[in-house]
């Protein structure tokens, strides 16, 4: 059982959204998958699909840092003043290009972030995002 059946990629790279698509239908077909290219609309769908009125499970979040109008850190502002059921329903993950130590410390020293990962992703970094929430959570079975 894959207790975060629900993944949004917010990436302005729309090939990137696509391939990250395609890798997680491989592995997850039944998966409820979004992309944005926009933050800001990515940003409002959080808002209004994982708020505390809604009942729509949890997702993870595969955000990138570098964006137009709103990156990554400003994004994470943003998030940190939402209601807390959002904050616990919607598990982050950084997917960037960047290989840069600042960015990756930066992202580590956030506490929404749950992991750094560099594109593209691939099914083994899919499979190790659940994985690590579902042991986080206690949801593995012994």
């Amino acid at each position: 059982m894959n207790y975060f059946n629900n993944f949004i990629v917010i990436d302005d790279d729309g090939i990137n959204n696509k391939l990250c698509r395609l890798n997680i239908e491989k592995i997850y077909p039944q998966a409820s998958i979004e992309t944005f290219t926009d933050p800001r609309v990515g940003f409002d769908h959080i808002v209004t699909k994982y708020g505390p009125d809604q009942d729509n499970g949890n997702a993870i979040l595969l955000l990138d840092i570098s964006m137009p109008d709103i990156n990554a850190w400003d994004f994470l502002e943003m998030f940190d003043k939402l209601n807390d059921t959002v904050k616990r329903r919607v598990k982050i993950y950084i997917l960037s290009s960047s290989v840069d130590k600042s960015d990756m410390q930066r992202a580590h020293d956030n506490k929404y972030v749950e992991y750094y990962l560099i594109k593209p992703l691939t099914k083994e970094s899919i499979h190790l995002m659940v994985h690590v929430l579902h042991r986080r959570l206690g949801l593995l079975e012994k």
